[in-house]
């Protein structure tokens, strides 16, 4: 899963500098960027299994994890007030918990020294589309919308020498609507972004945003500083039912033209 995602974005990427190259007058932006985000992790989560509902437990305090960073990459292009992205993000957290009130997880009950492993991965292909689009505010104002497709697969993983191991896997498609703002606060140097997208659907969602500002020392590059929050809930996919919440700051590097 990870490799193939990896690999539509390098094809993608590829395929935005070769059009760029091929017929510049056109193509108005186009490029790559990459984010470190370093969230603020909490999340819920239960396994229900052999007909027993799951206990619910606190990911963070139940295997003593910590926050960590996430790497994240995009391969983005523009025309005129047509504005298109496609990112990839993969995150992980494991830890061992002494656990001594029971966890039902999957129908078996885990005590004592248990092992936890969770991963998230996550696809977005976003599309905006500039309603308001000012070129004499400042240095630009655009207001627009956004149609997004969201593709979330997890998965949840607990372990220990006497009940062995368990584990499920959920995958959470859902199609996003928002909006979305960009301010040039200096002409080709400064700019600031809003975003914010969101949809749910019986008992599940997901919503998330970021603002960021951004500043360009040198053409083709773009240096962005920002905050971004995702909130989840998967209710009774594949027998999981969680709550998680990423929210924190990130920086972001951008080669694009």
């Amino acid at each position: 899963m990870k490799k193939n995602a990896l690999s539509i974005v390098v094809v993608l990427a590829g395929f935005l500098l070769i059009v760029g190259l091929a017929a510049p007058a056109f193509a108005l932006e186009f490029g790559v960027r990459g984010y470190y985000w370093y969230p603020d992790l909490k999340s819920t989560w239960r396994l229900d299994g052999n007909g027993v509902q799951g206990t619910e437990f606190d990911l963070k305090d139940t295997f003593d994890i910590s926050n960590k960073g996430v790497p994240s990459i995009e391969a983005f292009a523009g025309y005129g007030r047509h504005h298109f992205s496609f990112m990839y993000t993969d995150v992980g957290y494991s830890g061992t918990g002494n656990v001594t009130t029971p966890i039902n997880f999957g129908g078996k009950s885990y005590t004592g020294s248990v092992f936890g492993d969770f991963n998230f991965r996550m696809i977005d292909f976003d599309y905006m589309y500039d309603v308001v689009s000012l070129k004499n505010i400042l240095a630009g104002f655009a207001i627009g919308v956004i149609g997004k497709v969201k593709y979330i697969e997890g998965e949840a993983k607990l372990s220990n020498a006497a009940k062995g191991e368990t584990t499920q896997t959920f995958r959470f498609p859902i199609p996003m609507v928002g909006v979305g703002a960009n301010l040039g606060i200096l002409a080709n140097i400064l700019e600031a972004r809003v975003k914010a997208t969101g949809m749910g659907y019986s008992g599940s969602y997901v919503y998330e945003g970021l603002a960021d500002i951004g500043v360009t020392p040198f053409p083709f590059i773009d240096i962005r500083g920002g905050y971004r929050i995702l909130k989840f809930k998967v209710d009774s996919i594949s027998d999981v039912t969680g709550d998680t919440t990423f929210q924190g700051p990130y920086a972001a590097l951008t080669i694009g033209w």
